[in-house]
């Protein structure tokens, strides 16, 4: 008698479930919505009913028996709710369910108009083997949210930063080459002629992402395959494997410029002699590379390959809980071995050191096989991959645990002829145990690893994480992986904050604090145990890493050249010692700090304090391009420039950056002289122009335009401080600045209204009756709770219902929360238009807003878990 059905459709769904939702569509007043889900994720199907006034809450679809009387006479669990005891319960319960039902993957379901369609894509999915996507389907395939992350980041490294040869990371699983099929899409879009090829080493692999392409293109006659004796006709698509192409590279009569688009799978054999050829002989307008090992397998770096850096990846935290990867459970455990007393130099301990300190005795060894058998729970029943700093540590580990009766073997360059033998025992369970050192090695590949450990210490994060990940595979009777990682008391330089950040994923809350509550934010099913030394060890290294004090990172300044080559730079500095540039900025300026360690001349104070606050507090918080790239080209030209030559977008920016460095405190007789001051310290230029350089090469966001009735200068999707928003819609002039500290800002002049959101509120910033409810409720639907005197029928509540009729824009800014980690104020990011969709409830109203520009998925996931919680 009224209620909403959801209906997740996959290959199990049989001839008795469609009729059950005949049944159900035949129910009066129920609104259904189907998706059919092509992606062979969900085990089984699933349907959400909703009624109301009834004793059955819920059904539950998935079985091939299901019947009429399954529905009346199924097992229920039911729970009687109020809104009166717990309403905040409730109200959750709506959230969550209206962002579930505003979900781009359902659409509105007919029986009778959409029933064929339904059973045709079920039979479809039916045929389709599970490694394959057929391209004969009715409906277009989506890139889940975190691959269109990966896709937009693409698209910035090419448009942003003029990086045309990109590397994607990401582990087995996670679709690498459904994200490169979509990116070609975007390509082929705009470029209907592009030639594609697609290079990898094996034919199985060439047979699956050809059929991938085929289907986010739907178009089966898509591509040709050149494998196994199969020559193209048209060489217009081709998927290629490495040996075929070789065999016939020389003789090939095409242009180097021939193909637009070209894509090599499993990058990281990049180096083999194999692969070299193919990116001589070719110069694509796009090179893409795919692997899940950014590294190259002779030691060498991948990057070079790929201008220097890593386009894009998806994250631990990010594929352990979308279950594409094995949860981990990880232990830090007490090391007998002191490495505070060895070398340090390049970013790392001298292996030659750590090698002596881990062989001379064997109470190390000793220490580990204990901790094995505390942690597994049979020595003898393990595959265990050990990782080793050196041939001589792996073959030492080896060798003692075969001493204490362990079936252990080291797997080296050296013995790389053993490779398969070893990897067959190892898989076999003839080796429990495998010592390597390159973690590259293709013989350790194996997805039935159930232990690591860490027999060292990883100063590379990309290192630590694919150590780690080799252990992460899925596979059959695999519940978990254990972790093992020995933890000595390290130097100071050793960076054990970035390590744990990344298994935790991206909080609001510092690691120190993670560590301190035991980990509460880990990704799901995952674990984080630490014994009290190791534990204390860690703490007290973050604390020496993340509580800086000048004289600190003067010393690290001083102690720069001793520990790399590397030319001593804003950039090289932070890197090498991962500073993060908010924690530098709260100490002093780069060049003030350079001054005190002696690596610069003394600097004039002039403007120094106000230029450092606009550094730390402006634009280390903003993210625009177009922003940043105008004060970077002022700097260039040491701030002088004739305000009559700027456009009137860029004399608003002007203002904005007047904002930024001087506030409201300023003598100035107007904006060009105000700009010209900042000039006035040559030093300070230089700085602000190294700076800049740094904050725009890490933008990893498109920017987009607005069309409104009048001209400002800020881009959607972008972050801005509040000063900078006030500045650019007028609401503050040179002659005055405006204060407004409310949750919107009307400009009657322009007819536009500013709304500011914060989606994480605290008591200790609002009070009890302002902590309003904000969020999205998918990607182009916002829920907005108003101010509470705020009522639908006069005033501001009036004015919203009838904004459009009125002419008014509104345009809505959201920030995660009102303080970052670092504990400064964070920006606002830009979602551009809104136009109100509905609206319920009086003092305060409960608004929901249409955007003109859909949210990002990184927006998106920040501001949609507000309403599930």
């Amino acid at each position: 008698r009224g209620g909403r059905l959801k209906v997740i459709t996959t290959s199990y769904m049989g001839a008795t479930d469609l009729k059950a939702i005949q049944f159900l569509s035949g129910l009066k007043n129920t609104e259904i919505k189907v998706s059919y889900n092509t992606r062979n994720e969900r085990l089984h199907a699933k349907a959400y009913l909703f009624y109301r006034n009834t004793g059955f809450h819920t059904g539950y679809i998935g079985s091939s028996n299901l019947s009429r009387s399954a529905l009346t006479n199924g097992l229920e669990w039911n729970i009687k709710l109020t809104t009166q005891e717990v309403g905040h319960l409730i109200e959750k319960f709506q959230k969550t369910f209206e962002t579930y039902w505003q979900d781009r993957e359902f659409e509105s379901f007919n029986y009778e108009q959409n029933s064929e369609k339904l059973s045709k894509a079920l039979k479809q999915e039916r045929q389709i083997s599970k490694n394959t996507i057929n391209a004969s389907v009715l409906f277009d395939v989506k890139p889940y949210s975190y691959q269109s992350e990966i896709l937009e980041k693409l698209q910035t490294e090419r448009q942003i930063h003029n990086r045309t040869k990109n590397l994607v990371v990401a582990a087995t699983g996670t679709g690498k080459t459904i994200i490169s099929a979509f990116d070609f899409k975007q390509f082929y879009a705009k470029k209907p002629t592009a030639r594609l090829l697609f290079v990898a080493h094996r034919k199985e692999i060439l047979q699956q992402a050809r059929a991938i392409f085929q289907g986010v293109l739907k178009d089966n006659n898509f591509g040709e395959l050149w494998v196994d004796g199969i020559q193209p006709e048209k060489f217009n698509h081709v998927f290629a494997s490495v040996q075929s192409l070789n065999n016939q590279i020389e003789s090939l009569k095409l242009e180097p410029n021939y193909y637009d688009f070209i894509i090599v799978d499993e990058v990281h054999h990049i180096a083999a002699r194999s692969y070299r050829p193919i990116l001589k002989r070719f110069t694509p307008e796009i090179l893409l590379g795919l692997t899940a090992t950014p590294e190259r397998m002779d030691g060498a770096n991948i990057l070079d390959d790929f201008c220097g850096v890593i386009a894009a990846e998806i994250r631990l935290a990010e594929a352990l809980n979308r279950k594409l990867l094995c949860p981990f459970q990880y232990f830090g455990i007490t090391d007998s071995v002191d490495l505070s007393i060895l070398e340090w130099k390049n970013g790392k301990y001298l292996p030659s050191q750590l090698t002596q300190i881990y062989t001379e005795n064997d109470r190390r060894v000793r220490d580990i096989i204990n901790s094995i058998d505390k942690y597994q729970n049979n020595l003898h029943q393990t595959k265990t991959l050990g990782f080793c700093v050196s041939q001589e540590h792996a073959q030492y580990m080896a060798e003692k645990f075969h001493l204490a009766g362990l079936k252990a073997a080291f797997l080296v360059s050296s013995n790389s002829e053993q490779r398969e033998k070893l990897r067959q025992q190892f898989i076999q369970g003839e080796i429990n145990y495998l010592f390597v050192v390159d973690i590259f090695n293709e013989g350790v590949d194996i997805p039935e690893i159930d232990t690591v450990l860490f027999l060292r210490p990883t100063e590379s994060l990309t290192v630590f994480l694919q150590q780690l990940g080799r252990g992460l595979r899925l596979a059959d009777k695999k519940d978990c992986l254990t972790v093992l990682d020995f933890v000595g008391n390290a130097r100071s330089e050793y960076d054990f904050e970035t390590k744990f950040r990344a298994m935790i994923g991206k909080t609001n809350s510092s690691v120190q604090k993670e560590l301190k509550d035991d980990f509460p934010h880990l990704p799901l099913g995952c674990s984080i145990v630490l014994e009290k030394k190791a534990k204390e060890i860690i703490l007290l290294n973050i604390k020496n890493a993340t509580n800086f004090h000048k004289n600190h990172i003067v010393k690290k300044i001083q102690n720069f050249k001793h520990q790399t080559h590397l030319p001593l730079s804003l950039k090289n500095f932070i890197n090498l010692n991962h500073i993060p540039l908010e924690a530098l900025y709260k100490r002093d300026c780069w060049t003030r700090l350079l001054c005190l360690a002696g690596e610069h001349e003394e600097l004039q104070s002039k403007f120094e304090k106000n230029i450092t606050s606009a550094i730390l507090n402006k634009w280390l918080v903003c993210d625009s391009y177009a922003y940043l790239s105008f004060i970077l080209n002022l700097a260039k030209n040491n701030f002088q420039f004739n305000l009559s030559s700027l456009s009137d977008i860029e004399q608003k920016m002007a203002l904005m950056l007047h904002y930024d460095v001087w506030s409201d405190k300023h003598s100035f007789k107007n904006l060009e002289q105000s700009i010209h001051a900042i000039g006035a310290n040559k030093a300070l230029v230089n700085e602000i122009i190294e700076l800049l350089e740094l904050l725009i090469d890490n933008i990893e966001h498109l920017e987009q335009g607005i069309q409104l009735p009048y001209n400002q200068p800020l881009k959607v999707h972008s972050r801005y401080t509040r000063d900078q928003i006030l500045t650019a819609f007028g609401l503050s002039t040179f002659e005055k600045k405006s204060h407004n500290r409310e949750g919107v800002a009307l400009n009657k002049k322009l007819n536009t209204e500013l709304l500011f959101v914060d989606l994480h509120k605290s008591e200790e910033d609002y009070s009890p009756t302002t902590l309003y409810n904000d969020y999205a409720i998918n990607d182009v639907l916002f829920h907005w709770q108003s101010q509470n005197a705020t009522r639908p029928d006069v005033g501001k509540g009036l004015d919203y219902i009838n904004h459009k009729k009125i002419g008014r824009h509104i345009l809505l800014f959201i920030r995660p929360f009102k303080r970052d980690e670092y504990n400064l104020t964070m920006g606002y990011y830009f979602l551009g238009s809104a136009e109100m969709v509905k609206t319920y409830g009086s003092k305060p109203m409960n608004i929901t807003w249409r955007l003109r520009e859909p949210m990002p998925s990184y927006l998106l996931k920040e501001s949609a878990k507000l309403a599930i919680g």
